[in-house]
């Protein structure tokens, strides 16, 4: 039976990566989490222990609470979590039921040190265009909401990231990069295992507007000045892209 207050795996995959898209927070436990190292994309996790303090991050805010089954955890966290001020749901039947409808699942191991609570840190070239203003764009929404990206003068991008513990990307010689014909927007969207159709269609738009391949979606020269701002953007870009 349905909780009195819950989503269903369809109607939240129809909110990702927009503006009404809700907190996504994982509340399984270390045990679970171990067993099926994979997130539902956009979700971070928090353990249950200690909901009654860390739920007051989220007064205001509207919210759906993951767990294993939709059970006990998620009921017990989305109510803390009303009791605090937010507008909390919980996703029926549970990351189970998400992976039981085919819908896309992020691989933990593929985080930035494998870390499935976010808060990863970026770096890359400044003077951003395309590839460096999508990805962000595709992991602050799909990935880690709670993720920060440095934009540094390209040939300090490694040292950045080694000092800070900064992930590099878009670069030559990083995992996060072009392959192929493929650029980093497309990586990404494969090693995380977003396999959304209209994320594989953004994908096409931004590797032809990366690459010169202007054949590929005859919409991408008009998409590219009207949605990301393009020519000439800087790192300000990004205050703009959040709202997105």
């Amino acid at each position: 039976m349905a909780s009195f207050s819950s989503i269903s795996s369809d109607k939240l995959a129809r909110l990702l990566g927009t503006a009404k898209a809700p907190v996504l927070i994982d509340v399984r436990d270390d045990d679970d989490l171990a067993a099926d190292p994979y997130l539902v994309p956009g979700s971070f996790h928090r353990a249950q222990a200690g909901a009654q303090q860390w739920t007051e991050l989220y007064r205001g805010q509207n919210v759906v609470v993951l767990c294993r089954h939709g059970g006990k955890l998620s009921e017990g966290v989305a109510a803390w979590l009303r009791h605090a001020g937010a507008t909390a749901e919980i996703l029926e039947g549970g990351i189970e039921a998400w992976r039981e409808a085919g819908l896309p699942l992020v691989p933990v191991a593929r985080l930035p040190n494998a870390d499935p609570s976010g808060g990863s840190v970026w770096v890359t070239r400044s003077r951003p265009k395309i590839d460096r203003i999508a990805c962000p764009w595709l992991i602050r929404r799909f990935v880690d909401p709670r993720a920060t990206f440095l934009y540094v003068t390209a040939s300090e991008v490694s040292a950045v990231g080694e000092r800070f513990g900064a992930t590099p990307f878009d670069i030559e010689g990083v995992f996060w990069s072009h392959r192929d014909e493929d650029c980093t927007f497309d990586t990404m969207v494969k090693e995380f295992g977003l396999s959304f159709p209209a994320l594989e269609h953004v994908a096409r738009i931004v590797r032809g507007a990366d690459t010169d391949r202007h054949d590929l979606e005859p919409k991408q020269p008009a998409f590219w000045p009207s949605r990301w701002g393009f020519p000439g953007c800087t790192p300000t870009t990004w205050s703009s892209l959040k709202r997105e």
